[in-house]
Formats: structure tokens, C-alpha cells, sequence
């Protein structure tokens, strides 16, 4: 049986309106989330069960710190696909990591679909689209935004997704960004509990009439998409990240925001001429120490 290694990219959010609390306990938000030339790769061994013993999954990892036990999502992920169709293999995931967690990067979620991607090429296609969606919104809230590979724009508590307009998406392509991270994690819970205190908000038809406005202008750069009100209870406790952000605006004029629930920052580099890559990685790594993550990669 052949092995396989799927690409998992990282992804940052462009747009991100956290618009109310649900009766579940979960958030409703408009998002614009796009994925990275930049991430991990999973690679999949299909075993075979010992006579008479039931197929496992297995893990392995580079990183040390990442669980390789039921809590992880690639193998939450493979096991709702053996629920799902009845695939009576085990499998190997090796994991190569280069996506921090609590980043708000979505490493564990793209792993998570990178795992279905392969199981669904090994076991000759089983789901179609639609069902591997409907098992990635099982699996984790914003896990199918990987599904379609391109720019999307997410809905309700991440799980309905769509392509952004092509037209929208063309302005997206190709663009250089560089993805910051200081040596400290956000938790995501954390960040949502502390937006839900402090009531911040944003209503959803005002977030969807700022997100259509940029939509339907063609003239609107992508730098006119940027938002995510999940920034002020972070930046209220974490404050390196807003002094980080001033400093990079007013010594190189870029727009900073942050990715999701961070603690990951990115800015898209300019269109013209080269970017100051060393002065920006310098600053950075001034700012937040020399274990400050800094990474140069391209919108797909």
C-alpha cells in the first residue's frame, strides 16, 4: 500500500468580526481566512491490523510538545473517517511541524484536514466534497476553511464556508506577507471569553456591509479588508504586540494586524520595490527577543 504526503498550509485571517455569543456557548463570526504558501506536511502509511487485532492510528512528530494522543486532530480526524466509511485500515500519520500552536495560525486544523485529504486518496475517494466538509465541522470549528484551498469566507461558528469572488480572491493572490510570532501562545478560549466580557462585538450587518463594500470595490487593495476585533482584549493584556505594531507602522509604514486570536501578527509587504526584510526581522526580534518567530511567505 503506498504512502502519501499531504501539504497542510497555515492560514491567516484578513477579516475577523466576532459578532455574538450562541445559545451553544460557541461564537458567530464573519471571517475572511486565507491560506499560506507556508505550513506543515502529513504523511500517511497505510497499516495493516495484525490477524485478529483492530486497525490502529499512530502518531509521530518533530515537535515535542505536540500530543500525539486522542486530543490531537489528526487523529480525531481519522477516526471520524473510519466512522464514516468504514475503512478497515490502520494508518502512520508522521507530522513535520513548522506552524506553532497557539498561533492563530490554524496548524492543528489544517493538519487535521491534511490527515482526511490522504486517508480519502488512500481509500479511493470514498467522500466527496460535501462529506469531507461534513466531517472537518465535526473535527474542529474552523477545519473545513482548508477544504477549498483558496481565500474563504467563513460564517456562523466557522463551519460554513464559501470561496471569497474571484474577483476578491485576485487581489489576494500572490501577495507577500510576513508572519510574526512572539514565544508566547493565546489561547483561543481565553481570548473569545474576554471579548464576550468586555461586550466588544461587532454587529452582524455591520460586518457584513464592511466585508460586501470591499467585495463589490475592485479599486479596494487588500489592505482595505484588514480588521479583527478580537485585537483589543488581547493587546489590553499582551502589550508587546500593540508596541510592536505603532513601531512597525511608523518606522516602515505597514499595517500590522493580528491572525485569529494570535498571538501570530502578519503585514502584507508592499507591492513595489523589495521589502526590507533584515530591518523588519531586526526590529521584530528586538521587540520580542531573538526566539521571535518571523517568517516571509505569499497568499494562495
Amino acid at each position: 500500500m503506498k504512502t502519501i504526503t499531504v501539504f497542510s498550509p497555515a492560514k491567516i485571517n484578513l477579516f475577523l468580526a466576532v459578532t455574538g455569543r450562541r445559545e451553544d456557548g460557541y461564537h458567530d463570526l464573519v471571517s475572511v481566512a486565507a491560506p499560506v504558501d507556508w505550513g506543515d506536511s502529513v504523511t500517511i502509511e497505510p497499516r495493516l491490523p495484525a490477524p485478529g487485532q483492530p486497525p490502529e492510528f499512530s502518531l509521530e512528530c518533530n515537535d515535542p510538545a505536540v500530543p500525539r494522543d486522542g486530543t490531537n486532530l489528526v487523529l480525531k480526524a481519522a477516526a471520524a473517517f473510519r466512522a464514516a466509511t468504514r475503512w478497515r485500515s490502520g494508518a502512520r500519520f508522521v507530522l513535520e511541524k513548522k506552524v506553532p500552536m497557539g498561533a492563530g495560525l490554524g496548524g492543528g486544523s489544517s493538519n487535521a484536514v491534511a490527515a482526511l485529504r490522504g486517508l480519502n486518496e488512500l481509500a479511493a475517494r470514498p467522500l466527496d466534497a460535501a462529506g469531507l466538509a461534513g466531517i472537518a465541522s465535526q473535527v474542529g470549528s474552523d477545519c473545513a476553511l482548508f477544504l477549498p484551498r483558496v481565500p474563504v469566507v467563513m460564517r456562523g461558528r466557522g463551519e460554513r464556508v464559501e470561496p471569497l469572488p474571484a474577483g476578491a480572491a485576485a487581489r489576494l493572490r500572490g501577495r507577500k506577507v510576513l508572519i510574526f510570532k512572539p514565544d508566547f501562545p493565546v489561547s483561543t478560549a481565553w481570548a473569545y471569553e474576554r471579548i464576550a466580557a468586555r461586550a466588544g462585538y461587532l454587529a452582524l450587518a455591520q460586518a457584513e456591509a464592511r466585508l460586501g463594500a470591499w467585495i463589490a470595490d475592485p479599486a479596494a487593495p487588500a489592505e482595505g479588508l484588514l480588521f479583527n476585533n478580537l485585537e483589543a482584549p488581547v493587546f489590553e493584556k499582551h502589550v508587546a504586540l500593540p508596541a510592536l505594531a505603532a513601531e512597525l507602522s511608523a518606522r516602515f509604514g505597514l499595517k500590522v494586524l493580528m491572525s485569529g486570536s494570535g498571538s501570530s501578527c502578519f503585514a502584507l509587504l508592499p507591492l513595489q520595490g523589495e521589502a526590507p526584510l533584515e530591518a523588519l526581522a531586526s526590529a521584530i526580534r528586538a521587540a520580542w527577543g531573538p526566539s521571535a518567530a518571523v517568517v516571509e511567505t505569499a497568499l494562495r
